[in-house]
């Protein structure tokens, strides 16, 4: 016997049947996660809640609770996934400033594949094993290179607020400018070309160095900027370094 359903048009009196709902796996807190990540780099950090993570999900934000217990612990695990990407070296002391600075772009390049992530590692201490498997690795680079304990404890403090803070504001500045296509690139080119030109009709008797500096003060991408930051904070600790026999 066949259908008949599958040979005859729905009358249109009648209400066409519901498709059968699909079957649902399993809730995780990976999957979780998963959704919370593909919220933030679609819509941004803002954009994460319970409620906008379940409905990506197809669920109600009441389920997600048996996993995540709100939404305080819900961005410490994404922040804890993106920092999973980080990859890590190990201490080498002939190489201890090249190791700061590739893991600082390390850290950076996670950042910036997630939008404004980066928010999430200001105003809190890392406690997450991801966070913390970082902080061990950027104290131990300098503690290979002789920096003191007690700089170099601070300096992995200091370190780590520079890369989110620039992070931070780069993410700033690709969602002000939405700088994530060609022609709003260009846009911003052009905004910067009017930025200089301004500069350049500032008073010379108030503002003579920026007149004057003004296309040094502007020519330099993000990442020269970041790079650049990073030698004055690495050339800095090069200052408080112990000599091979000093150190303990």
């Amino acid at each position: 016997m066949f259908d008949v359903t599958e040979v005859l048009p729905t009358p249109p009196w009648k209400k066409p049947r519901r498709p059968a709902a699909p079957s649902r796996e399993p809730l995780t807190a990976d999957k979780i996660v998963d959704a919370a990540l593909k919220v933030l780099d679609t819509e941004g950090l803002d954009a994460v809640s319970m409620r906008r993570v379940a409905d990506e999900l197809h669920t109600g934000a009441a389920s997600l609770y048996a996993h995540v217990a709100n939404k305080e612990e819900l961005l410490d695990l994404v922040r804890e996934r993106v920092l999973s990407e980080v990859r890590l070296p190990e201490p080498d002391p002939a190489r201890w400033q090249d190791q700061i600075r590739e893991l600082a772009f390390e850290i950076q390049r996670a950042h910036a594949q997630h939008r404004d992530i980066a928010r999430l590692s200001l105003g809190n201490i890392p406690v997450g094993y991801h966070a913390l498997r970082v902080g061990e690795c950027m104290l131990a680079i300098m503690l290979a290179g002789g920096v003191p304990s007690n700089v170099a404890a601070l300096a992995t403090d200091r370190l780590s607020l520079y890369i989110a803070a620039d992070s931070y504001e780069g993410a700033l500045i690709v969602s002000r400018y939405k700088l994530d296509s060609p022609e709003a690139s260009e846009h911003f080119q052009a905004h910067l070309s009017e930025i200089h030109e301004y500069y350049k009709t500032l008073p010379q008797d108030r503002f003579p160095s920026l007149r004057q500096h003004v296309d040094e003060l502007i020519q330099a991408d993000s990442d020269e900027r970041f790079a650049f930051g990073l030698d004055m904070l690495i050339r800095s600790l090069e200052t408080y370094t112990l000599k091979p026999s000093d150190r303990s």
